[in-house]
């Protein structure tokens, strides 16, 4: 399965040059792929002002993304600002090749240090999608630290949890390691797409990351815009779950 991170640095708060600027990379690249991630609030950046900036399942948003993945032919997963019934959430959506939004998450834990839930509701629920027959968690930013949350992808045997973020420069190692941790937790592939670049109160290093099921890097961005397309073999989670089968001996206590 050949997967694409898309770790760019999104021009504060324009959505109109940010769709500009990835339509423009993605002219320049050949695209051989069957999923593209791009970073959370893709075409924002991490928003405080959800009011300005928030779609209702309908919008430029939703138009560019549902475009994109059926004129690509390609799954698409992407961060949108989201309002319903006069709330907003922090939201993860896959579009399939279709164009349709196939799943949606909605942020569990916003990161209450920034009051971001202060502006946004936290989602109540996770949720796992599909792509070619195989289970992918859903998760952004701020939920990696959370374990409980991927032990609830690892117990529905997930073979990939993706994490979507605007995650900081301060604190970059310690992404690196969340994301080794819920990969060796859940023995499944983790995909973190992070963005790069600066917005009025951070610095972002990108690292956007592949771990395979036994907790190895096998990519590893550094802090400018990539575009990599990484392929995974996803027998390797069979493998790994069938000679190490830690998930069977699982005790709630």
């Amino acid at each position: 399965m050949k997967i694409t991170l898309f770790q760019y640095s999104p021009i504060w708060c324009d959505k109109i040059l940010n769709i500009e600027k990835i339509t423009n990379i993605l002219d320049s690249i050949n695209l051989k792929s069957d999923l593209i991630v791009f970073p959370e609030m893709t075409l924002t950046g991490f928003s405080l002002e959800p009011s300005k900036y928030a779609e209702e399942y309908v919008g430029v948003s939703f138009d560019f993304f549902s475009n994109l993945a059926r004129n690509a032919n390609i799954e698409v997963v992407a961060g949108i600002i989201l309002e319903e019934r006069k709330k907003f959430y922090n939201s993860l959506f896959h579009f399939g090749k279709n164009g349709i939004i196939f799943s949606e998450y909605r942020k569990v834990h916003p990161f209450s240090p920034a009051k971001e839930d202060v502006y946004y509701t936290g989602g109540k629920k996770p949720v796992y999608s599909k792509f070619k027959n195989i289970k992918v968690g859903l998760s952004i930013c701020y939920d990696l630290r959370f374990p409980e949350l991927f032990r609830y992808y690892g117990k529905e045997k997930c073979e990939l949890i993706i994490c979507i973020a605007n995650w900081p420069e301060q604190r970059i190692e310690q992404w690196k390691i969340l994301l080794r941790a819920r990969a060796i937790e859940n023995q499944c592939y983790v995909v973190g797409v992070n963005r790069a670049g600066k917005d009025p109160l951070y610095s972002y290093t990108g690292c956007s990351a592949v771990i395979d099921p036994s907790g190895n890097f096998i990519f590893l961005a550094d802090e400018n815009e990539n575009f990599s397309t990484i392929d995974i073999d996803l027998n390797l989670v069979k493998e790994v779950r069938k000679n190490l089968p830690f998930l069977k001996d699982i005790k709630l206590i």
